[in-house]
C-alpha cells in the first residue's frame, strides 16, 4: 500500500505535466464555427487526478477498480481528493485521461537507452480462448493467437528495454501479429541504439539488416541447422541475461496488473494498460544487470605461458 506522501509526489509530477498539456493542447484544439454557445466548465476531478488515481491503484495491490477506488479512495483519500465523483463519473473521466496518460507516460517516463536493449512480447489476453465467440466488448478488434503458453484470445505487447529494467518503447498489437514485425515500426526503435538482444523467435537476415542500417546491432541465439560464425562471449552473457525482460513482464502482469478479464470498453483497456506501465516505472526498484569485463592473466596449460583472458563479471 503506498504512503500519503508517495501519492502526493505522483499527483504532483501528474499535475505538473497535466499543466503543459493543458497549455499546448488549447493552441491546437480546433474550434467550430457556430452561433450556438457551448459550455467548458472544468471537471470536479482534473485530469492529474484522474491520473493519479489510477497510477496509484496499480500499485495498491487491488485487484478491482471499483472496489479500490469505492472502498479506499472515497473513504481513505479524501483529504487529498475532496472533491471525489461517483464511480460512474469516474469511468467517463478515465476514458478522457486516456491521450493524457499516453504522452505523459512517452514524454516524461521512458527510460534511456545505454546501449544494450531487450525486446521481448506477451500476451494480453481478452478473455479465456473458449469464450473468444462470446466476447462482445473486443469483437472485431482482438484476436486469436498462439504463445508459448498455447492458443489466447487478445492482444499483444511488445517491449524494449534496458539493462536497468526501464522500458525504452512499447507497441500493442494484435494476438496474431508477428513478433518481428513491430522491430519494423520506426516509431517503435527510434529510441534503441547500441546493441538489441532477443530470443529465436526473432531470427531473421531481413530484420537483421534493416536494423543495421539504422544502427542497431541485433543479436538473437543461433538455430542448430543454422550455419555462421560463433557468437562473442560478450553477446552469449547478454543473451543468457535477456530473462530480465521475462521479469519484467511478470512484475507488470502480477504487480502493476495490466492484464485482466473485466474490461466493458476498448477505450478502458487501453487506459488500464497504460496506468499499469506508468505504474511500473514508479516502482522504486526495478529488475536490472550488471556486467563488467574482467581482465585475468592465466597460464596456457597447453604452452605453458602466461596468457591475458578476458571475462565477463555479473
Amino acid at each position: 500500500m503506498l504512503t500519503t506522501d508517495e501519492i502526493t509526489e505522483i499527483f504532483y509530477l501528474c499535475d505538473d505535466f497535466s499543466k503543459e498539456f493543458d497549455k499546448s493542447y488549447k493552441k491546437h484544439i480546433l474550434v467550430a464555427e457556430s452561433d450556438k454557445k457551448t459550455r467548458n466548465k472544468p471537471n470536479r476531478l482534473s485530469h492529474s487526478e484522474v491520473m493519479t488515481i489510477l497510477i496509484t491503484f496499480h500499485l495498491g495491490g487491488f485487484r478491482n477498480l471499483k472496489h479500490y477506488y469505492v472502498f479506499y479512495v472515497k473513504q481513505h483519500l479524501n483529504g487529498e481528493f475532496p472533491r471525489l465523483v461517483s464511480y460512474n463519473r469516474f469511468v467517463e473521466l478515465q476514458q478522457q485521461a486516456v491521450f493524457p496518460l499516453v504522452i505523459f507516460l512517452k514524454l516524461c517516463r521512458m527510460g534511456q537507452c545505454t546501449g544494450i536493449s531487450f525486446v521481448d512480447s506477451t500476451t494480453i489476453k481478452a478473455c479465456h480462448i473458449k469464450r473468444e465467440k462470446m466476447n462482445k466488448v473486443f469483437s472485431g478488434i482482438a484476436t486469436k493467437g498462439k504463445g508459448t503458453l498455447g492458443w489466447f484470445f487478445g492482444f499483444k505487447l511488445h517491449l524494449i528495454i534496458n539493462d536497468k529494467g526501464e522500458i525504452l518503447s512499447f507497441v500493442i498489437t494484435q494476438g496474431n501479429v508477428d513478433d518481428r514485425e513491430p522491430l519494423q515500426y520506426e516509431s517503435f526503435i527510434e529510441k534503441v541504439s547500441g546493441k538489441l538482444y532477443a530470443d529465436r523467435g526473432y531470427i531473421s537476415q531481413t530484420l537483421r539488416d534493416i536494423l543495421f542500417v539504422d544502427g542497431i546491432h541485433f543479436v538473437t541465439k543461433m538455430r542448430n541447422n543454422m550455419k555462421g560464425g560463433e557468437i562473442p562471449l560478450q553477446d552469449r552473457i547478454y543473451l543468457r541475461k535477456r530473462a530480465i525482460i521475462e521479469t519484467v513482464n511478470d512484475e507488470l502482469k502480477n504487480i502493476c496488473q495490466i492484464e485482466h478479464t473485466r474490461h466493458r470498453s476498448f477505450t478502458n483497456f487501453i487506459s488500464n494498460l497504460v496506468a499499469g506501465l506508468l505504474a511500473y516505472s514508479f516502482l522504486p526498484k526495478k529488475p536490472s544487470i550488471n556486467v563488467e569485463f574482467v581482465e585475468d592473466f592465466s597460464i596456457d596449460p597447453k604452452t605453458g605461458k602466461f596468457k591475458l583472458l578476458e571475462r565477463l563479471k555479473s
